[in-house]
């Protein structure tokens, strides 16, 4: 699936990398993927999720290729592809918004209403060597129609444990619609986002890809979760929030 030669990776990285995997199948690898891990590409000079698919390496010399990414200090769930074949289904599956995404964040205080959808086009902008996302009026010259939905799942004094559904895909999305609508996700400095929590430091961006469901290339729909990690766990412990567990009612 690539031209590229193979990554050289330690035996660390590639126990690593292997231990994170929700479910693998002879199409599809979906792995947790770790907060402070960029998906591809990057000016970090270390080996990126990418690079560490080759730890998947099989016989022919291909490994698995990424489907879609997540923000580097967004932890959770994301697909691979195994095969050309299941990378062109999936790919065209990702483009058909096939895909449903779930995600938890952490917000400082819960939102008014506590659930809602936020329809609000996203414009990408340059400034010095990163790219930012703002909200932007319809007619805007390269705005994106976004639409995101939310609900709130536990709240207290501290803040709030949020879900949140993107029903597009932008970049950054859910944390630019939650900072419109004042609710930006805690640790999300580039967003306005509250760097402290219930009296302790965010040690990121509290954001989480916990749900995803696609079609499969054998047929049907597959779900795939991943619990929340231990830095989030441990706000939410320290601000009295509990996950549902089985989140209740429906996105608006």
């Amino acid at each position: 699936m690539t031209a590229r030669p193979p990554v050289p990776l330690s035996d660390e990285e590639i126990a690593a990398v292997r231990s994170w995997v929700l479910h693998e199948d002879a199409h599809v690898l979906v792995l947790n993927k770790p907060a402070g891990l960029s998906s591809q590409g990057g000016r970090i000079r270390a080996h990126t999720l990418d690079d560490l698919l080759w730890a998947f390496m099989r016989s022919n010399g291909k490994r698995p290729e990424l489907v879609h990414r997540l923000d580097r200090d967004t932890s959770g769930v994301i697909l691979a592809a195994k095969t050309k074949p299941a990378a062109g289904f999936l790919g065209k599956a990702l483009q058909a918004r096939k895909l449903d995404k779930i995600y938890r964040a952490l917000v400082a205080a819960a939102p008014e209403p506590r659930s809602g959808a936020i329809d609000a086009p996203l414009l990408r902008q340059e400034i010095g060597r990163e790219s930012y996302m703002r909200v932007a009026a319809p007619d805007a010259p390269g705005a994106q129609p976004s639409l995101s939905r939310y609900r709130t799942l536990s709240a207290s004094e501290e803040g709030a444990l949020v879900e949140l559904e993107p029903k597009t895909g932008r970049m950054h999305q859910l944390r630019v619609h939650m900072a419109s609508i004042g609710r930006p996700l805690v640790g999300d400095a580039r967003y306005g986002g509250a760097l402290t929590f219930a009296g302790r430091p965010a040690p990121r961006l509290m954001l989480h890809a916990a749900r995803l469901t696609f079609p499969h290339p054998d047929g049907g729909r597959l779900t795939v979760e991943a619990a929340l990690p231990a830095d989030f766990a441990a706000l939410m412990e320290a601000a009295g929030l509990q996950e549902p567990a089985k989140a209740s009612g429906a996105f608006p």
